[in-house]
Formats: C-alpha cells, sequence, structure tokens
C-alpha cells in the first residue's frame, strides 16, 4: 500500500486533492473511499483523476487518467471484484468494514504515468534489502 495525493474535480471544474490508500496491483492504481465522500461524488459523475506518489526526493509515480468503479452500488462488480475483495480483506481485514455499503473501489486507468527517481541504483538496491 501506497499513499496517494489523488485530485478530482468538482462541477465547477475547481481541482480537489485529498489523500487514499492506494494499491499498485497489475500495473493499475486502485483505492477507495467512504460511499458518501465527497471525491465519490465527483467520480460519479467526472471519472477524471490525477495522482501523485512520493517517498521524499527518491521516487516518484505521476498518473493522470480515468477510473471505474469496481464495486458499484446495485451494479455489476468488476469481474475480477471477488479477487481483489479477497486482498482488500485480507490487508485491512474481514471486518473493517461493511463492504458492500460503506466503501467504494475504484481502478485507475491511466493515459499517462511517468516515475521519477534521482538515484535509480539506490532505490533499487532498497528494494532488494
Amino acid at each position: 500500500m501506497c499513499t496517494l495525493a489523488l485530485a478530482t474535480v468538482t462541477a465547477k471544474g475547481e481541482p480537489r486533492i485529498s489523500g487514499v490508500d492506494g494499491h499498485f496491483l497489475h500495473g493499475r492504481w486502485h483505492f477507495g473511499t467512504a460511499r458518501g465522500a465527497a471525491k465519490a461524488r465527483h467520480l460519479a459523475t467526472r471519472s477524471a483523476v490525477s495522482a501523485a506518489h512520493m517517498r521524499g526526493e527518491d521516487l516518484g509515480v505521476f498518473t493522470h487518467g480515468t477510473v471505474e468503479i469496481l464495486n458499484p452500488r446495485g451494479g455489476e462488480p468488476a469481474a475480477d471484484w471477488p479477487d481483489l475483495l479477497a486482498y482488500l480483506k485480507d490487508f485491512y481485514g474481514d471486518d473493517s468494514f461493511d463492504w458492500d455499503k460503506e466503501v467504494v473501489y475504484y481502478r485507475l486507468h491511466p493515459h499517462w504515468m511517468t516515475v521519477y527517481a534521482s538515484d535509480v541504483a539506490k532505490l533499487t538496491a532498497a528494494s532488494r534489502s
């Protein structure tokens, strides 16, 4: 899990940024929020987002794209939702949320993504230890 700064847009076109737990799985960011959160309302009508994950000055991952709702209320979940839900329950705990009513999860489909690392050798050495 990596903390993401996630930017959404209001109906007036004003940017809003907040934090989410980002899970980078199969080349895509996955994140959730409360169903009643402002970002959930924004994403229900405007699916464009920007996300940034930064580890000090060592690493930055920057993404722009659109989101897919993985577990829509009253709708058909994504085909891989059962596997993702199992992963999330393992990570957070099976009874951390009412997974059907309290939280909504998204997958960010990037149309642009880049990574910055000031010292790639230092970063990759740290990941091996």
